[in-house]
């Protein structure tokens, strides 16, 4: 069901020194930031030349995402994203085993303005997955 991995999302306390340290130390590419409201971040991706690395902040007070970064000062891995046909198929099937979609379990676009879900990490070994419609 699983296809390609897309991404694995970083949760980071300065998106401008943690793209530096991609941008100049590693010498990746890395795109400009991008605010995304309706998910309460602001993202930048790394392109490696297999996958990308998502730089996540979080955007306002309400962002999901704030939490995880009281918790962890410094940042930290936040999700994967693993890329699927039909997203609808795959959330449905998700949830015939028992698997929790987070939210209202409806797909929202995501930061490359294709279909998103999450999936709850407490199914997937501590993990939070996000699946994304290619």
């Amino acid at each position: 069901m699983i296809g390609n991995l897309n991404h694995v999302a970083i949760v980071v306390p300065d998106l401008a020194a943690a793209s530096a340290v991609y941008r100049d130390t590693l010498g990746a590419r890395v795109s400009d930031p991008v605010a995304l409201p309706a998910h309460g971040v602001t993202t930048v991706f790394v392109e490696l030349p297999n996958t990308k690395i998502e730089l996540l902040h979080p955007l306002g007070e309400g962002s999901p995402i704030r939490k995880f970064l009281d918790r962890h000062p410094d940042g930290g891995m936040h999700h994967v994203c693993y890329e699927v046909e039909d997203i609808l198929a795959a959330r449905d099937r998700l949830a015939a085993t028992g698997a929790r979609v987070l939210g209202d379990g409806e797909p929202k676009t995501g930061a490359h303005g294709k279909a998103v879900l999450f999936l709850h990490p407490k199914d997937f070994n501590g993990t939070l997955i996000e699946l994304e419609q290619v």
